[in-house]
C-alpha cells in the first residue's frame, strides 16, 4: 500500500537523521548544552501557558523542543523525551480537562494512525487561544483558559464584550461543556502566502488585558469539542450551527482515506479561510467519555500542521568559498533538513562580514527559509551553543583580485570559478560548460593558467573520464568557436576591473592602447574615478596579465596580437 511505502521512507530518513545529529561533547558539556536549552524552554512554556505570550515562533519553539529531544536520546537514551512544562497561574478549574493534540510528523505518521479507524473527519486547526465555554440552565457561567489542561483562568467578564460567543443556549446545549478556539477573526486569509500574522498572540492580548480592547469585537469562536455530545457527528454539528456556532459545521469535512486527508490539507493550506490555521486535525467521531479526557492522552484526535515555511538545522559545518575575484563566501553545512518540497543542506550566508556579525559557531541552530527562487537563506540564530568553536579565516594572499589566474594547489576554487565565469553566457558564452565541467577538465588535464583551454585537443577531451565522446566534441568546437569572440568580451573575461557599461562603449580594441593608458586617461571614461583608475593601470600591468596577454596574441586572439 502506498503509506506502507511512504512510512519506509519515514523510518529510513529517521534513522540517517538519528546516526547524524548527535554531537561530538563530552558528558559534562552536554549536561551544560541541555540544563540552558531546558531552562530556556521552561521560560517560553511559563510565559505561553501563564501570560498567553509567545515569545519565539511556532517554528522555533517546535525546532528547539525537537533538539532538546534529539539531545536527551543521544545523551539518556533510556529516558522519556520532555512535554512542554504545563504550568498556568489560573486557579479554575475545568469541568472537563482539555487534552491537547499530538502532532504527527507526515502523512506516514498520519496514514498509521488513520489504519483501521473509522468515521473521520478533518477541521482546521484554527490559531487562536483555547477555552472552556460552561452553560448551565442556558446562560454562560464560565469561559476560562486552556492554562495547564486541568486549571485556567477566569475569562467569563472578557466574554461578554466578544459578540460572537453566545451568551445564551437552549435545547441540548443549555448545560453543556464546549471547548474550542477563540480567534482573530479575518477576511480571505491564505495560510500559504500570508504565515501567521502573530494572530495567537494578538488573541491572548486581548483576553488577557486590563482594559477593553477594541479587538475582543473581532475575535470569533471555533467549537471542536462537545464533551459527552451526540455520537453522530452530523447531529453534532447541525446542532452546534443551529444553536449559533455555525463554523464548525462548515469547516468539518467526513474523510476515509489518507489521500482525502492530503489533499484537505493542502487546500485549508491554500484556500482563503476566515481565520489563521497552522495545520489540520484529524478526529474520530466515537470519543471517549469526558470523564476520562485528561492533559496529553487523547488517542482519537491529532494534528499535522502545514509545511513550515522555516525551519531550523543544527550548523555542522563552516566553509569558506572563493569566487572569481579572491572574495570570500562562507556557506554552512547543515543537518539535512526538507522546506517546501526542497532538500536543504548547505546554505550561504554571504560575506565573513555577516558571518562574524551572525557569530555562528559549529553546533548552533539556525532558522532556515526559501528566498525568492528557492535558494535557502539563513534568517537568524536562535541557540547558540557555550563552547564557541570556529573554523579559522582564510590567510590574506587567498582574496586578492589578481590571484589564481595561473593554477595553484592552494587556489583551487578561485581558479574553477574564474574558468566558470568565463563560459558564462555574458562573458564568452561556452556553452554546455558547467562548474563541474571544469573541474573533470581541470583534474584530467591539469590546466596552467585561465585560458589553456584553447589548445585543449579532441583528443584529449575523449580521455577525460566521465565526458562522453559526442559532448567531447562539443566542448572542442565550443573551444574552438569562441576565437572569434570580440575583444572587449575577452576583456571581460579577464576580468578588468571597468563598470559593466562601460564595455560596450570602450573605444579602445587593442590591448596595447589599454597599457599606455594613465590614471588621468582612465578618469575620462565614465564612471572611473581615481581609485578605480588606479587599479586598472596596476592590472593591466601586472606581471601574470601580460603573460596571459602573450599567449592570447599566440593564439591569434583579435585585440592582443601587435
Amino acid at each position: 500500500m502506498k503509506w506502507i511505502t511512504k512510512l519506509i521512507g519515514f523510518l529510513g530518513l529517521l534513522s540517517a537523521m538519528a546516526s547524524a545529529t548527535c554531537p561530538a561533547w563530552s558528558s559534562v558539556q552536554a549536561q551544560q548544552e541541555m540544563a540552558k536549552l531546558n531552562e530556556k524552554l521552561r521560560k517560553w512554556d511559563q510565559a505561553y501557558y501563564q501570560q498567553g505570550v509567545s515569545e519565539v515562533s511556532d517554528a522555533t519553539y517546535d525546532g528547539l523542543r525537537g533538539q532538546y529531544n534529539e539531545w536527551q536520546h543521544c545523551f539518556h537514551p533510556s529516558e522519556k523525551p520532555k512535554q512542554p512544562q504545563l504550568t498556568t497561574q489560573g486557579k479554575a478549574l475545568h469541568p472537563i480537562a482539555h487534552t491537547g493534540v499530538k502532532k504527527l510528523p507526515d502523512s506516514a505518521a498520519v496514514a498509521l494512525w488513520v489504519k483501521s479507524k473509522t468515521d473521520l473527519w478533518v477541521q482546521p486547526k484554527v490559531d487562536g487561544v483555547a477555552v472552556t465555554l460552561v452553560y448551565q440552565q442556558g446562560r454562560l457561567v464560565k469561559l476560562l483558559s486552556r492554562g495547564d489542561g486541568e486549571k485556567g483562568q477566569d475569562w467569563t467578564e472578557k466574554s461578554r464584550m466578544i459578540p460572537a460567543i453566545p451568551k445564551t443556549l437552549s435545547g441540548p446545549l443549555a448545560n453543556s461543556v464546549l471547548q474550542g478556539e477563540v480567534f482573530w477573526k479575518r477576511d480571505n486569509h491564505i495560510q500559504k502566502i500570508m504565515g501567521g500574522i502573530n494572530a495567537r498572540g494578538k488573541v491572548a492580548g486581548a483576553m488577557m488585558s486590563q482594559s477593553d480592547p477594541a479587538l475582543l469585537k473581532e475575535l470569533g469562536i471555533f467549537i471542536w469539542a462537545w464533551p459527552d455530545g451526540p455520537a453522530d457527528m452530523n447531529m453534532k454539528l447541525e446542532t452546534l450551527a443551529q444553536a449559533g456556532f455555525p463554523l464548525t459545521k462548515m469547516w468539518s469535512t467526513s474523510v476515509s482515506s489518507v489521500e482525502q486527508i492530503e489533499l484537505l490539507r493542502e487546500s485549508l493550506f491554500t484556500t482563503p479561510l476566515p481565520f489563521v490555521t497552522d495545520g489540520i486535525v484529524v478526529r474520530e467521531a466515537l470519543e471517549p467519555a469526558a470523564r476520562y479526557w485528561l492533559p496529553g492522552k487523547a488517542t482519537w484526535v491529532i494534528a499535522w500542521k502545514f509545511p513550515p515555511a522555516q525551519q531550523i538545522a543544527e550548523v555542522k559545518g563552516i566553509q569558506f568559498t572563493l569566487g572569481r575575484t579572491g572574495k570570500v563566501s562562507v556557506v554552512l553545512r547543515l543537518n539535512p533538513l526538507q522546506i517546501d518540497d526542497k532538500q536543504v543542506k548547505r546554505v550561504n550566508i554571504g560575506s565573513v562580514k555577516r558571518w562574524q556579525a551572525l557569530d555562528i559557531a559549529l553546533g548552533d541552530q539556525v532558522m532556515v527559509s526559501l528566498a525568492g527562487q528557492g535558494i535557502p537563506r539563513v534568517d537568524e540564530v536562535v541557540w547558540r551553543v557555550s563552547q564557541r568553536n570556529k573554523p579559522q579565516l582564510p590567510t590574506d594572499k587567498m582574496v586578492t583580485p589578481l590571484s589564481c589566474l595561473f593554477f595553484e594547489v592552494w587556489c583551487r576554487e578561485q581558479f574553477i570559478a574564474r574558468l566558470a565565469w568565463i563560459s558564462a553566457p555574458e562573458v564568452l558564452n561556452i556553452n554546455g560548460v558547467s562548474v563541474r565541467t571544469w573541474q573533470q577538465i581541470q583534474q584530467s588535464l591539469s590546466l596552467k593558467h585561465i585560458f589553456s583551454w584553447l589548445t585543449v585537443t579532441q583528443e584529449e577531451l575523449l580521455q577525460i573520464s566521465g565526458i562522453s565522446p559526442a559532448r567531447a566534441t562539443h566542448l572542442w568546437q565550443q573551444f574552438s568557436q569562441v576565437r572569434q569572440q570580440p575583444f572587449n568580451r575577452w576583456l571581460l573575461a579577464f576580468g578588468l576591473p571597468l563598470p559593466r557599461a562601460v564595455f560596450s562603449t570602450l573605444p579602445d580594441s587593442q590591448w596595447s592602447h589599454l597599457v599606455a593608458r594613465d590614471e588621468h586617461s582612465w578618469q575620462k571614461l565614465p564612471g572611473i574615478g581615481a581609485v578605480r583608475a588606479k587599479k586598472l593601470v596596476e592590472f593591466v600591468n601586472h606581471p601574470q596579465i601580460a603573460a596571459l596577454v602573450v599567449f592570447l596574441a599566440e593564439q591569434g586572439i583579435r585585440g592582443f596580437a601587435d
